[in-house]
């Protein structure tokens, strides 16, 4: 690991659609590393499919960042803003005959990648241009010149990997001298950053030999290279679109704190040497080991992060929880800010998501319909039910000073469920709900009478 190595590493996300969990979690873990080694974490836009990039999901991008806590340490490029810096690389590699332009259109490397095909090999580009002038023709393209040789990297999770780079040919680095492709303008984009450690996904893996031949053509140092297992289904299949189209922002809407995804996003393909599960960003990046991190790919259990959300909800201060909450309630809640507050603190242990406040709160804003038949406790009749109902109205009616010890020596003498079960239903509307004292607590002992009342009328 970096001892004298000054450490900078990048997320260079393209502005094409949201932010989704895998791209958070390859942020990260490079931030995780950076802080780890005292380096620096750098972000910047690889704009270069103009078509395609939209400023909102630059703007989604970095919000989605933000609100986990990783933002850029240096201003961020875009690659569109350095176009003459790709221009003028470029131009050098086809001053140094380390590149030409290439005249096929379409059709022709198409009607080439099928005769490939027919013959049971696999598709590249024969080089046919290698040494051709243009004699009239125009450039669709400009290709590295590629020697026959093995490419090989070490990687710091998987170990050494080689390719031949016979395989791929001579490939495309560019369009046209104004527009370079994605490895070009990754490899240029690397040196200008002083970029010592590229941290991304497994799916990167086939881009490596490219960049490492036009590193060399350049005579640019390689970085050093890590790739990340790929984050995989329950059933260890590919992640369904479900997740994978899924905005990591659509998180924060459903009410995940972000300490808690951190925290889950981490343990995604790596785990400290103790397998504690419940860590800070701090304590994380103290046991961070990248050479730890799995090769096979790294399992998305919702259950996981949900319990994970709950921990960190149930760790939390309540004014804090109620500050965090807010935005989850409707407005007119907020009307009566402490009786919130004290829903909060006999939901609390209820609540996985901060959006469950609402299903675990409306009711005592709103007493729901419900059926006569919900009030009866087991074999109970009808008129015992109603009879210890009148009972317990009267009591919080006559003795609002220990109505609670009263109603619980009512319960001890006519049984627990006679009395609670049909207290607690009236005040809640609901077959499941917390104890009727906490119900009560809530309401106050008028909003509590007039429940007790109405369920009364129903019998």
């Amino acid at each position: 690991m970096p001892e004298k190595e000054e450490v900078r590493v990048r997320l260079a996300p393209s502005p094409t659609g949201f932010l989704h969990l895998g791209t958070a979690r390859t942020a990260l873990f490079n931030l995780i590393f950076a802080r780890r080694y005292g380096g620096k974490f750098i972000i910047r836009i690889e704009d270069t499919d103009l078509e395609r990039s939209e400023k909102k999901y630059e703007e989604e991008i970095l919000n989605g960042l933000k609100w986990l806590g990783i933002e850029s340490e240096e201003p961020f490029t875009r690659q569109s803003e350095r176009t003459d810096v790709y221009e003028k690389y470029l131009k050098k590699l086809l001053e140094e005959k380390k590149a030409y332009f290439c005249y096929c259109t379409k059709e022709e490397l198409e009607a080439e990648r099928q005769s490939f095909l027919s013959q049971g090999i696999s598709p590249k580009y024969s080089g046919k241009c290698r040494d051709l002038d243009a004699d009239g023709r125009k450039p669709q393209l400009i290709r590295l010149k590629v020697a026959e040789k093995e490419v090989s990297f070490k990687d710091l999770i998987r170990g050494k990997i080689s390719f031949d780079s016979a395989l791929f040919g001579d490939f495309a680095i560019a369009k046209d001298v104004k527009t370079p492709l994605y490895n070009f303008a990754n490899v240029v984009d690397d040196f200008a950053l002083k970029i010592s450690h590229v941290i991304r996904g497994e799916d990167h893996i086939s881009n490596t030999p490219k960049q490492i031949l036009i590193q060399e053509a350049l005579g640019f140092p390689s970085p050093h290279f890590a790739h990340l297992p790929l984050i995989l289904s329950p059933d260890r299949s590919k992640m369904s679109k479900r997740y994978t189209e899924t905005s990591l922002l659509s998180y924060k809407e459903a009410g995940y704190l972000p300490e808690a995804l951190v925290n889950f996003l981490a343990l995604l393909g790596w785990h400290p040497a103790d397998d504690k599960e419940i860590m800070n960003f701090e304590e994380i990046c103290h046991e961070f080991d990248i050479e730890k991190i799995q090769k096979s790919g790294a399992i998305f259990n919702q259950e996981k992060l949900d319990w994970l959300n709950y921990q960190y909800i149930k760790k939390m201060e309540e004014e804090e929880l109620f500050k965090k909450i807010k935005e989850f309630i409707p407005q007119d809640w907020l009307i009566e800010p402490e009786k919130v507050k004290k829903i909060i603190s006999i939901q609390k242990e209820r609540i996985r998501i901060l959006s469950d406040i609402k299903e675990l709160g409306n009711f005592f804003f709103k007493l729901p319909d419900y059926e006569q038949s919900l009030l009866i406790w087991k074999e109970a009749s009808k008129e015992t039910i109603k009879k210890n109902l009148k009972e317990s109205f009267n009591i919080i009616k006559s003795f609002p000073e220990n109505f609670n010890e009263r109603i619980t020596a009512q319960a001890e003498e006519f049984g627990r469920g006679e009395v609670f079960w049909p207290l607690r239903v009236a005040l809640s509307g609901l077959k499941n709900s917390p104890p009727p004292f906490d119900l009560i607590f809530v309401l106050g002992l008028k909003e509590s009478a007039e429940r007790i009342k109405l369920a009364i009328e129903k019998l």
